[in-house]
C-alpha cells in the first residue's frame, strides 16, 4: 500500500492487482515508482481510492509486490482476490407489526419507519423497476446526499426519490479476466440477489407481493421509509457466470465512494470463505474507513457452518449477523402408502390429483451409464425414463442444486420428487420453485422415507439457528466474540430481478419480481433495517452504541421460552448467535451501551502487534500505541476469554442513554470459571453518564470438563436488561 495506513496493494501472481491507499494518485505513483518508472507506475495502476481510502490497485509481479510492502509508509500488500456472496413474515416475527398493524410502541412508529435514514448495499445492483422501490409519497431526497446515478448502458435503469443513488464498479473484475460489455455497465442487476437484500434492508411496503402465487403477502424492508443506494460490485464469476463475485479493489472502491455519498449505514451481505488478517481483505479495510466517519457496517457471518471456526467478516468494529429461522414454513406433505406423513418444505405447485403415486428411490431409477452415487444425488442424465414415468422419485440433497434434482426428475419424465437432506444438511430446509410437484424433508424422514421404500416430525418453535450459518470462534482474534447477532435468514420473501430466473438454470424462463432466498446474505439486511431505524431515531449515537444496543438487548430463548436450538435442535450457543436473536423493539432503549471510539480500534490493533508508525500515518496525525493496554479491556460488549490460566481481570464501561436508575449485576456462571463483578451496583443520575466496572474470571480446578463454556453478565435496573455474553475456555 501506498503512504497512509489507508494505503494497500492487492496482486494476482502474473498479472497482479494491487490497491494502495493515500492521499492523492500522487502518492498512488510514488509507491509504485518503488518498482516502475513514473510512466511504468501510470499504466500499472487501473484504480485509486481518492476519498477515505488511501490506495489503489495496480498490476505487479509478486516480486514487486513483495519489495513495495518492504517500505516503511506502507500499510499492507494483498492478493485482490475474488470473494462470495453469502438470501414477509419476518418484521412481524420481530414484533414491530401484528397482522399488519403497527402499534405506537413499535420501533416502526417510534422511527418513523426509518424516515430519511441512507441505507448503502454493495452487492450486485439493483432492479430499480421494483415496486419495493418505487418514490410515490417520498419528499425531496435529503440535502446532505451527494451521490449520483450511474448508468452508461442506456438501459433504462433510472433512480428516484427512494433509490437516490446507484453506482457500478468493475476494474478489479475486468483486470481479472472478467468482460463487462458496454450494455451491461450499469448497476442494474442480472442476478437478483442485490435487490433482494436491499429491499429486505429498505423496501417499501408492496401488497400482493408473491413468488409465481406463492406467499402472498405484503413485502418491507426493516426501514420502509429509508433513502436506498446501491453499489454494484459484484458480477458473473468467471468460472460458474451463475454465481457472482467481486473483488477487493472493487469492494473498496465501493466503501470508498458510499462514505463520500453520505450514506448512514452499510449492508454487505458478502464474504471472504478463508479467514485472513485484518488488513488482508478488503471488506475489513474499507468497513474500518466507513465507521471512521460514522457510518454502521453490517455483514453477513457467513455460509459455512455448521462447523466451528467458519465465521467471517469478524473485524470488532462491524456488526457481524449469524441466520436464523422463523416461525413461518411454506410446508407440503408427503404420505407414505402405509399412512405415514412427512412434514416437508416447498413452493412447487401441488400433485394433479390427490392419490397414491408409485414411488422408487432414484437408485431404482438409475440409468444404465450412471454411478449409483449419480443416480442417487438426481444429477442431470442419470435417470432411466422408462423406471420413471409417472412416478415419484426419493433424491439426496448435495453436490448439484435442489432444482437442478427437480429438472433431472421432470426430464425423465417423473410426477414429482422427495429431496431428502444429507447429514450434513440435517435439519436445514429451503423451500424451492420446483418445475415439478416437489416438497424437501429433514435428515431424519429422509432416512425413514429411504427406509419404507427398501412419526410425523413435530414441528420446532422458532427461532432455530439455520445449519448453513457460519460459526465461531474468531479463528484470526479468538478475544472477540462473532457473530454478533443473529436474525431470521430462512426463507426471506423479497425483490428480485426480473432479468433473472427464479432458478438460475438457463432453460427456466420464468420470472418473478419478487423471490425467497435463504443464507446469512438475508439475515444481514434484515439488521441493516434495523440500523437505519436506530439512525432515525437515535442519529447521535455512534455505531458501536448502534451495535451495544442491539446485542444487548438479543433474546437468547425461542417463543417457547427454552434455549434457542441449533439445526440438529441441541442447544444452541453464543459461537452461532452471538449475544442472540435481534429483538428492534428492545434494542431502541436499551439502558445502558458499550460505547467505542476510533481510537479504541486503533487500540485494539496496537494490542494485536500492529506497527505504531503505521498508526500514525493511518491516522492522518500523531498517534501513538499507548504503553499498557489489555486486549481483554475492548469495550466490546460480549466477553470471550479463550485460554484462561489462573485469573483474569477485565474493565468494561457502560453509558447510561434512558432514565435515571440504579443497576445491579447478575452473572450466570460457565462451568469452567468462576466469575465477579466489581461494584456490583451502578447508579447513573443523567443521560450521558459513564461508570466502569471490573470482572474478574478464575479458572476452576485441575480436573474439570475442558474447552468453551459459557455464561452471561446481566445489568438490571428492573425495566432494562443489559446482556452480554461470556465465553470462556481454560488453558490446556
Amino acid at each position: 500500500m501506498a503512504p497512509n495506513p489507508q494505503n494497500r496493494i492487492s496482486f494476482r501472481p502474473g498479472s497482479s492487482t494491487k490497491s494502495f491507499w493515500h492521499p492523492s494518485l500522487e502518492v498512488s505513483l510514488y509507491a509504485c515508482t518503488y518498482v516502475y518508472s513514473h510512466e511504468e507506475a501510470r499504466n500499472a495502476i487501473f484504480t485509486s481510492y481518492q476519498r477515505h481510502i488511501n490506495g489503489f490497485a495496480a498490476h505487479l509481479e509478486e516480486s514487486q509486490a513483495a519489495e513495495i510492502a518492504k517500505h516503511p509508509r506502507v500499510v499492507s500488500v494483498f492478493l485482490d482476490r475474488a470473494r462470495e456472496l453469502h438470501t414477509t413474515h419476518s418484521w412481524d416475527f420481530l414484533l414491530l407489526e401484528k397482522d399488519g398493524v403497527i402499534h405506537h410502541s413499535s420501533l416502526w412508529s417510534r422511527a418513523r419507519l426509518g424516515e430519511n435514514s441512507i441505507i448503502a448495499n454493495l452487492d450486485t445492483g439493483v432492479w430499480s423497476e421494483s415496486r419495493s422501490f418505487n418514490d410515490e409519497g417520498y419528499g425531496p431526497i435529503p440535502s446532505r446526499w451527494k451521490g449520483a446515478c450511474e448508468n452508461h448502458a442506456n438501459d433504462g435503469f433510472t433512480c428516484n426519490k427512494k433509490l437516490i443513488g446507484a453506482r457500478y464498479f468493475c476494474d478489479g473484475y475486468i483486470q481479472a479476466g472478467g468482460v463487462v460489455n458496454a450494455s451491461k455497465r450499469s448497476p442494474c442487476d442480472y442476478h437478483g440477489h442485490g435487490s433482494h437484500t436491499l429491499s429486505t434492508a429498505g423496501g417499501n411496503f408492496v401488497p400482493g407481493a408473491s413468488i409465481l402465487g406463492f406467499g402472498n403477502g405484503t413485502a418491507k424492508g426493516g426501514s420502509p421509509r429509508a433513502r436506498v443506494a446501491a453499489y454494484k460490485v459484484c458480477w458473473p464469476d468467471l468460472k460458474n457466470p451463475k454465481n457472482p463475485t467481486y473483488f477487493d479493489s472493487d469492494i473498496l472502491n465501493g466503501f470508498d465512494m458510499a462514505v463520500h455519498d453520505g450514506v448512514d449505514v452499510i449492508s454487505v451481505s458478502l464474504g471472504n470463505p478463508q479467514p485472513v488478517d485484518y488488513f488482508q481483505d478488503g471488506i475489513s479495510i474499507g468497513a474500518f474507513h466507513a465507521v471512521k466517519k460514522g457510518v454502521v457496517v453490517v455483514c453477513s457471518a457467513g455460509n459455512s457452518g455448521p462447523d466451528a471456526g467458519t465465521v467471517s467478516n469478524f473485524s470488532p468494529w462491524i456488526i457481524t449477523v449469524g441466520a436464523s429461522k422463523m416461525d413461518r414454513e411454506f410446508a407440503s406433505f408427503v404420505q407414505l402408502g402405509n399412512g405415514k406423513t412427512f412434514q416437508g418444505m416447498s413452493l412447487s405447485k401441488p400433485m394433479p390429483e390427490f392419490r397414491l403415486y408409485p414411488f422408487i428411490s432414484a437408485v431404482q431409477a438409475k440409468a444404465t451409464n450412471a454411478s449409483v452415487t449419480d443416480a442417487l444425488l438426481c444429477k442431470l442424465g442419470t435417470l432411466d425414463p422408462r423406471k420413471v414415468e409417472g412416478k415419484i422419485i426419493a433424491c439426496l440433497r448435495g453436490e448439484t442444486a435442489r432444482v437442478d434434482k427437480g429438472l433431472a426428475c421432470l426430464q425423465a419424465g417423473a410426477a414429482g420428487m422427495i429431496l431428502c437432506n444429507d447429514y450434513a444438511d440435517r435439519n436445514s430446509l429451503s423451500a424451492d420453485v420446483h418445475y415439478l410437484p416437489a416438497t424437501q424433508v429433514a435428515y431424519e424422514d429422509g432416512v425413514e422415507i429411504f427406509d419404507y421404500i427398501k412419526s410425523t416430525k413435530r414441528t420446532r418453535p422458532a427461532p432455530l439457528m439455520a445449519s448453513f450459518s457460519s460459526v465461531g470462534p474468531n479463528t484470526i482474534t479468538p478475544e472477540i466474540l462473532k457473530p454478533d447477532i443473529t436474525a431470521p435468514g430462512v426463507n426471506v420473501i423479497a425483490a428480485y430481478s426480473e432479468a433473472a430466473n427464479p432458478t438460475m438454470v438457463e432453460s427456466d424462463k420464468r420470472r418473478s419480481p419478487y423471490m425467497i432466498m435463504s443464507g446469512t446474505s438475508m439475515s444481514c439486511p434484515h439488521v441493516s433495517g434495523v440500523v437505519g431505524l436506530l439512525k432515525t431515531l437515535h442519529p447521535d449515537w455512534s455505531p458501536a452504541a448502534i451495535r451495544s444496543a442491539i446485542m444487548t438487548s438479543a433474546r437468547t430463548r425461542d417463543n417457547s421460552f427454552h434455549p434457542m436450538e441449533d439445526s440438529s435442535h441441541f442447544e444452541a450457543t453464543p459461537f452461532e448467535y452471538g449475544a442472540g436473536h435481534i429483538q428492534p423493539n428492545r434494542a431502541m432503549d436499551p439502558g445502558l451501551v458499550y460505547d467505542l471510539t476510533f481510537s479504541d480500534y486503533l487500540n485494539f490493533l496496537c494490542d494485536i502487534g500492529y506497527n505504531q508508525i503505521l498508526f500514525k500515518q493511518f491516522q492522518n496525525g500523531a498517534y501513538a500505541c499507548p504503553e499498557s493496554t489489555n486486549l481483554y479491556d475492548l469495550n466490546y460488549p460480549s466477553i470471550a476469554v479463550p485460554k484462561l490460566s489462573g485469573s483474569l481481570t477485565l474493565t468494561r464501561t457502560v453509558k447510561n442513554v434512558g432514565r435515571p436508575g440504579t443497576y445491579v449485576a447478575r452473572v450466570r456462571q460457565p462451568s469452567t470459571a468462576s466469575i465477579s463483578v466489581e461494584p456490583m451496583t451502578l447508579k447513573f443520575e443523567k443521560i450521558g453518564e459513564e461508570r466502569s466496572f471490573q470482572v474478574t474470571l478464575k479458572a476452576k480446578a485441575v480436573g474439570e470438563p475442558r474447552g468453551y463454556a459459557f455464561g452471561s453478565l446481566t445489568w438490571s435496573d428492573g425495566h432494562h436488561y443489559v446482556r452480554s455474553p461470556i465465553v470462556v475456555a481454560a488453558a490446556t
